[in-house]
């Protein structure tokens, strides 16, 4: 099996900043895209931030130029570095990843359990 477990959540005033991990575990052969997403109470999930297994990133309008992901493939660990941080930021966030496994030729999603991220003064 694999497992994605996101940390770093919390509660930060506005314009302060936060860092998230993910780090996927198990069975694992390679991941090839990762990606963020964010839930609000009320709201669909959306997409925060998306990064190829080669880097290139992509951002929601929401957040482009004030988060930033990455990740380190040889820890199989992706991360979200978010700035300037808003009210309107406030959400569960989820990590995603496409696994290969070590018992499958084909990719398999994944999610993690979320990790809250409250911004408040």
């Amino acid at each position: 099996q694999v497992q994605l477990v996101e940390s770093g959540g919390g509660l930060v005033q506005p314009g302060g900043s936060l860092r998230l991990s993910c780090a996927a575990s198990g069975r694992i052969f390679s991941i090839n895209a990762m990606g963020w997403y964010r839930q609000a109470p009320g709201n669909e999930r959306e997409l925060v931030a998306t990064i190829t297994r080669s880097g290139t990133t992509n951002y929601a309008d929401s957040v482009r130029g004030r988060f930033t992901v990455s990740r380190d493939n040889a820890k199989n660990t992706m991360y979200l570095q978010m700035n300037s941080l808003k009210p309107e930021d406030t959400a569960v966030y989820y990590c995603n990843a496409a696994v290969i496994t070590t018992w499958a030729t084909y990719e398999i999603e994944y999610w993690g359990q979320g990790t809250q991220v409250t911004v408040s003064s």
